[in-house]
């Protein structure tokens, strides 16, 4: 739930974003004998005694307070779960009397703070406003997650309210957390609103993390932090328990630093939940084990289509890599159809962003209601009251714009939103992605997930240059962005999406572009890039 990109908000100057200091300084990389470890590699320590659940909790939250909480100070874990030793005890015991529940089974996740627990956590979407106050129960993908062994340990930070609140917002900042950093250059921005999941699965701070997005947020702040994220098919995963913007686009996925490791946690994630409507669908046309996808030979013989018109062309570094990336693809013996431009990109932007403003009042204060009597929240309004009373704490560095239109809308029943929900799904569904694949016969389409990371600017804002994120969040349908390489230090990603229910085949053509390429490098935690050298002064 990324703040949407660009076009939709506000036209940014890149100049911040290209200044530098003219002497880098680099902060080292702290050693941690976990760095890179999988989902597999955390298995094997735990099945020959190396570590234990309990061994591997108390390690990541060592790490967790070295470089997260002081040092480097990445700030991008909002708080950490009381609860967690206790929990990794109990499955140890559970390991050692029955055996592991699967692959999850004693693996450290950390999780968006808006996706509710019903526990000693808080669940705040980064807003002082929820702080204190326990939703009534887990999430359905928290439920999910507990029953497949996995230890929530603990929630990261996120831009406040998923990044919804203002026009001009500063990502990875909330009131809460404070400001989330880039663990690649901690000048930079983590983008948003996972900022807090990216950063943290990045540096290494968990085995895996979740986010949440709408139309960017967990393959932007994927893209930025060098990681592997997944926005799935709307419906494939329950929205139950999680803070919500729009219930048109909003879903939950994973981040994670490979492609596997994401197979993984989305069969768990994805599936049937009775308290969410448009996932009854999720259990016929969803995989259980998405890891039967996993082929490295998976992109011989497939057709990919190159989305060039608006989503390339916006910086020259990233379009460097792509085109080697594209090199790739046909090395290992994808057919290119070069371009396969979307039809009707950029002509929903403003609808978009209006069906969005009527449906998070909608929504959100439907979740307000769901906290019970004992919440003192109960409305959207009442966000906005409880801001403008602890402004010094709450738009010190920006505003409420978005809520405050989003309040002003009237019911999901007006005309005006009826008809820009319907012209939004036509024109990025039926004639806009579906169109061109059908045309030209594609098994995906590919495109840059965005522009390097800029610096973090709380005076002018984000700094947005491109995206690949608007057609499939519109369309709801799948996305995958995978490490491409490096612009200066600096990680960009490709981006793999197509129709409703492809994850099978996206998850594929990922998996053998990342075995084949192998770009994505653990962060040095410096504190800029060193523009001299770049430069090749």
């Amino acid at each position: 739930m990324r703040r949407l990109p660009l076009v939709l908000l506000l036209a940014a100057s890149i100049a911040a974003a290209c200044a530098q200091p003219s002497a880098p300084i680099k902060t080292a990389a702290v050693a941690f004998d976990l760095e890179e470890a999988t989902v597999a590699d955390l298995q094997k320590r735990m099945e020959t005694g190396q570590d234990t659940a309990r061994s591997l909790v108390d390690k990541y939250l060592a790490r967790i307070a070295e470089i997260d909480a002081a040092g480097p100070s990445l700030r991008s874990v909002i708080e950490v779960n009381p609860e967690a030793r206790a929990i990794a005890d109990a499955l140890d015991a559970e390991r050692k009397a029955k055996g592991p529940r699967g692959p999850l089974h004693g693996v450290p996740i950390l999780i968006k703070d808006n996706i509710a627990t019903a526990d000693r956590m808080m669940t705040t979407a980064g807003s002082l406003a929820l702080e204190g106050i326990t939703p009534p129960a887990d999430a359905f993908i928290v439920q999910r997650m507990r029953a497949a062994g996995a230890v929530i340990l603990g929630k990261t930070n996120l831009s406040e309210w998923a990044n919804f609140r203002s026009t001009r917002s500063t990502s990875g900042w909330s009131g809460r957390g404070g400001q989330t950093k880039n663990p690649y250059a901690l000048d930079r921005n983590p983008s948003g609103s996972s900022s807090g999941s990216g950063a943290a699965a990045a540096a290494n701070l968990c085995a895996l993390a979740v986010g949440t997005e709408t139309d960017g947020s967990i393959t932007s702040p994927a893209n930025n932090n060098g990681l592997v994220g997944i926005k799935p098919t709307l419906g494939l995963v329950s929205r139950f328990g999680i803070v919500p913007i729009a219930h048109s686009q909003d879903t939950a996925g994973p981040m994670t630093r490979t492609v596997t490791d994401a197979a993984i946690l989305l069969g768990v994630l994805a599936g049937s939940d009775a308290h969410d409507e448009i996932t009854k669908d999720a259990a016929a046309k969803g995989l259980a084990d998405y890891t039967k996808s996993l082929d490295a030979n998976g992109l011989k013989g497939a057709r990919i289509g190159v989305v060039r018109a608006k989503l390339m062309g916006y910086h020259p570094g990233t379009d460097a890599l792509i085109e080697a990336a594209i090199a790739d693809l046909k090395r290992l013996g994808a057919v290119i159809v070069d371009p396969a431009d979307i039809p009707h990109v950029g002509e929903y932007d403003d609808t978009e962003l209006d069906v969005l403003k009527y449906e998070f009042k909608a929504d959100l204060d439907k979740y307000l209601a769901w906290l019970g009597p004992t919440s003192p929240i109960k409305s959207m309004q009442d966000v906005i009251a409880f801001n403008a009373a602890h402004a010094d704490r709450e738009m010190s560095i920006f505003g409420q714009e978005i809520m405050q239109q989003s309040v002003a809308k009237g019911p999901l029943t007006e005309a005006k939103y009826r008809a820009a929900l319907e012209k939004d799904r036509r024109l990025s569904q039926a004639e806009g992605i579906d169109a061109v694949m059908n045309r030209l016969k594609l098994d995906a389409l590919i495109a840059p997930t965005g522009a390097p990371a800029w610096v973090t600017d709380p005076v002018s804002a984000d700094h947005y240059l491109g995206s690949a994120t608007t057609p499939a969040a519109v369309a709801g349908y799948p996305h995958i962005t995978v490490p491409a390489g490096q612009v200066m230090g600096l990680p960009v990603g490709l981006s793999f999406f197509g129709r409703a229910w492809s994850e099978p085949t996206l998850i594929k053509f990922a998996y053998a572009y990342e075995q084949a390429t192998k770009h994505r490098t653990p962060p040095q935690l410096k504190a800029t890039i060193d523009v001299s050298k770049a430069a090749g002064r």
